[in-house]
């Protein structure tokens, strides 16, 4: 479909990232975008920047998602925010296009309008039985917080909803966004929010072709509850799941333990090699020692293997969203990406693991600036990408994609 002619970010002549031919520690990045061009990828290229904040009439870029569709196109998306940094108000989400693998990136456009209101948590998935982009998104209206929505403050047209769009040639239009909240939200839960990150396509076992997003939520107290006021125990996480290639959708398993001890939230997801899911999230206002959780799923995401636990040999990673990636072939890693200091958002690092999750023992650190979210995408057989945000002051001052070589992991 044509994208809104209204939005900021369709009418700015925005440039292409200036490339950094620098060594992959380098931490003195440009601060503007360049000139738009189609240039071929640089021999050796390191590092790009497709979103600036305070560019294209958006105050903030945040909440970065990355795929590689069949063709090889690397698709970054991310929340336009065009009033400030904050989580609602008038938010659109937009994507950029690499036909490089990350070194230069086509011009922006807008996938799913706001028009006011917010839309976000883009979380996108190759279809690997046609080809197809398929993403999904959470909305709310513009005028409302995530507190106000799990007091139970907010009429539901105003409150979370999910919304699915997809796209036939290689990410250069989407349909409108269709709505599919009524398949994958119950009506007891008040604040929903996909990924942030990419989804994952089932490659192996009998659910082959599946389409499966993490996701997280929260549930109302019961009625007559001492728990009343404290709403933020009541997070959990969940999954959902297609297997028509997003045509229709089921609520897979869900997390609904609430006991303020672990509470799944933002969560991301990988298929290992002997074909279970492993599931990561972010510990929000659990009283447990650790930031991180996990879990496996062996039926395609329907059930848990085992309640969210407490992943301690991920314990320098602070209170934030992370990313995680199964890299293809015999004996090799499971990647995590998050920032690396406990108690601040900062240091990107990468973790890695041989054993399906169980351990992580710390592979490499980006950079020791600001960082916050991120997600990891295979580019190509050699080489992986981090789409993550950073900054010399602040975390979100832009969204860096850094490329890694495969064997360096």
């Amino acid at each position: 479909m044509p994208f809104p002619s209204r939005s900021p970010l369709s009418r700015s002549l925005l440039a292409t990232t200036v490339l950094l031919s620098t060594v992959l520690l380098t931490t003195a990045l440009p601060t503007a975008f360049g000139a738009v061009h189609a240039a071929s990828a640089a021999p050796g290229c390191a590092s790009s920047v497709p979103y600036v904040s305070g560019g294209g009439g958006y105050a903030t870029y945040r909440i970065p998602a990355a795929v590689t569709t069949r063709r090889g196109t690397v698709l970054a998306f991310a929340e336009g925010r065009q009033a400030g940094a904050g989580d609602t108000g008038n938010i659109d989400v937009v994507l950029r296009r690499s036909t490089d693998g990350g070194c230069t990136w086509g011009p922006p456009r807008v996938v799913a309008a706001g028009n006011g209101d917010t839309r976000g948590n883009p979380a996108p998935v190759v279809d690997p039985r046609t080809g197809a982009v398929v993403l999904v998104t959470s909305y709310n209206g513009g005028g409302v917080t995530e507190a106000q929505i799990m007091r139970g403050e907010v009429a539901p047209r105003q409150g979370r909803r999910v919304f699915v769009q997809r796209s036939s040639d290689d990410g250069r239009h989407f349909t409108a966004p269709r709505e599919i909240t009524g398949a994958v939200k119950p009506r007891n839960w008040r604040w929903y929010a996909t990924g942030p990150g990419h989804a994952v396509a089932l490659t192996r076992g009998p659910h082959a072709g599946r389409l499966v997003v993490p996701a997280d939520h929260s549930a109302a107290p019961p009625r007559g509850s001492p728990d009343t006021g404290r709403e933020a125990r009541y997070y959990g996480a969940h999954a959902i799941y297609s297997d028509d290639g997003g045509r229709t959708w089921h609520l897979g398993f869900v997390d609904d333990t609430y006991d303020g001890v672990d509470n799944a939230n933002e969560s991301a997801l990988a298929q290992l090699p002997d074909g279970r899911l492993y599931l990561s999230a972010r510990n929000q206002n659990g009283s447990s020692r650790g930031n991180r959780l996990d879990s496996y799923s062996r039926d395609g995401g329907e059930t848990l293997d085992r309640p969210y636990a407490v992943q301690a040999t991920l314990d320098d990673v602070p209170v934030v969203e992370g990313s995680v990636l199964q890299l293809p072939g015999r004996g090799a890693p499971l990647l995590f990406c998050a920032p690396s200091v406990p108690t601040a958002r900062r240091a990107m690092a990468l973790w890695r693991s041989t054993d399906g999750g169980r351990t992580f023992s710390r592979a490499l650190t980006l950079s020791r600036r600001p960082a916050a979210y991120s997600d990891l995408v295979p580019v190509n057989p050699q080489t992986v990408g981090v789409l993550y945000e950073t900054g010399a002051s602040g975390p979100y001052e832009r969204i860096e994609f850094r490329r890694l070589p495969v064997n360096g992991l």
